[in-house]
């Protein structure tokens, strides 16, 4: 199953030049790598980056992550995949620059 993480623009860079991330100022106060799956995100990007532009939305697969993603209650009691280690450039399957269509994020299509 592939799950989403979206990063702002400079927090990608610095995966990207690191080559593994503990994710945002949110991932580090929580204790833990917040991602949303392919019916959360929509709702992860209107309530935590409604009008923030140059999002990066990356995917990875759930087997990638192994035993340290956990899937815990949030909004709503729902259950959102949280990864409790640093996230490693080569996990990310895809990434794709999120593009702003009537002040709304427009999710790529193979977001599924």
């Amino acid at each position: 199953m592939l799950i989403y993480k979206v990063f702002r623009p400079a927090e990608w860079a610095e995966l990207v030049s690191d080559g593994e991330t503990t994710g945002a100022p949110v991932d580090l106060a929580d204790g833990f790598i917040h991602f949303s799956t392919a019916d959360q995100v929509a709702e992860t990007l209107a309530k935590h980056f409604a009008g923030e532009s140059g999002l990066v939305i990356c995917a990875c697969h759930t087997n990638d992550l192994g035993a340290d993603l956990k899937w815990e209650p949030s909004r709503g009691g729902a259950l959102f995949p949280h990864l409790y280690r640093k996230l490693r450039l080569d996990e990310v399957r895809w990434h794709e620059t999120l593009v702003m269509a009537g002040g709304h994020h427009v999710l790529p299509d193979r977001v599924e």
